[in-house]
């Protein structure tokens, strides 16, 4: 029953996804694959906070929303990609910010995440 709920959310995080890709940008830079990886980590930082300690949540429910939205909304293959394309193109001081935003800002997400959680107990 578990790959069920992770099919299932796996298909709403890529539909999310794909949704925020057909937002108009002008810009190289790929900046919508940023805002879903930040994005991406405030919600599983938020879920992790919503279900840390507590017993009496569903596994399917985890399932779900971490590894099926989550897994299915974030783009980290695509960000990969897109910062070897940067380095490719010989676009180096753009692919080392393109690469540290990601990491740093994705981490702060996960925190902001968790803190969020915390507001809703």
């Amino acid at each position: 029953m578990g790959f069920l709920w992770v099919a299932l959310g796996g298909a709403a995080g890529a539909m999310g996804r794909y949704a925020i890709s057909l937002l108009p940008s002008k810009t190289a830079f790929p900046v919508l694959t940023l805002f879903t990886n930040i994005l991406g980590a405030v919600l599983i930082g938020f879920i992790m906070g919503i279900v840390s300690g507590k017993e009496d949540v569903s596994q399917n429910a985890i399932l779900f929303w971490k590894t099926g939205v989550c897994g299915g909304f974030t783009t980290f293959s695509t960000f990969s990609l897109e910062a070897y394309g940067l380095f490719e193109n010989k676009l180096y001081v753009q692919g080392g910010l393109y690469i540290a935003l990601s990491v740093i800002c994705c981490i702060l997400g996960v925190m902001c995440g968790r803190k969020l959680a915390l507001l809703t107990r």
